[in-house]
């Protein structure tokens, strides 16, 4: 079964692209701009455009509803105009969907969110999906690379490699501390394995 694609925006695309990076059946991620009209928007230049993820996935693992799951656990979707102190229409609560399935389970999916807060409105839009921008290089794996330890994983490896790891996608959840028990246990056993082997180099050297 072929891949397919999601995009989110959950306010910053930071902590967003990590929230999904660990969820069994996620193939790889990565951050960009979308839902707005301006052309070539950069980090610093948006324009109209929401700080959205990415979202490769494989439809044989894990489900379009199980992403919106997460996507809604992702951040606080009664939040106006802001995510948490980021403040601003680029960090939006949006659903992009790229057809009428996923426009009809996304649209159930708040349905069935906004019924669970009866005093708050979910402000979560539900957009067709246009253009994705991908987001300069420095933005991608964010949260991996405040890890300087975590990040020799990846040796020398290129940048655009680096952006399109399912290993890097991986990771990045693990740095943010947003992975589910079993996926930290096995990434904890490789970090652990990647130390005794530093380990065992600097020895030779002493």
């Amino acid at each position: 079964m072929d891949p397919k694609i999601a995009v989110f925006a959950v306010g910053s695309f930071w902590s967003g692209e990590a929230a999904f990076g660990c969820i069994p059946g996620v193939v790889r991620t990565r951050v960009g701009y979308c839902g707005g009209s301006k052309q070539s928007p950069e980090y610093r230049n948006i324009g109209d455009h929401a700080e959205s993820v990415e979202i490769e996935y494989d439809p044989a693992r894990v489900r379009y509803e199980q992403l919106l799951d997460a996507f809604w656990a992702a951040h606080d979707p009664t939040q106006v105009f802001g995510q948490g102190p980021d403040v601003g229409e680029q960090y939006r609560s949006i659903i992009f969907t790229q057809n009428e399935d996923e426009a009809f389970l996304a649209t159930v999916s708040k349905e069935r969110e906004q019924a669970k807060r009866p005093y708050t409105m979910v402000a979560t839009e539900i957009e067709p999906l246009e253009t994705f921008y991908p987001a300069e290089l420095e933005h991608q794996k964010f949260e991996l690379r405040r890890r300087p330890l975590l990040l020799q994983l990846f040796g020398e490896l290129a940048e655009e490699d680096f952006v399109r790891s399912s290993a890097a996608a991986r990771f990045n959840g693990y740095a943010a501390g947003m992975c589910p028990a079993p996926v930290t246990k096995e990434l904890d056993s490789k970090v652990s394995q990647f130390m005794r082997h530093r380990q065992k180099l600097s020895l030779l050297f002493q």
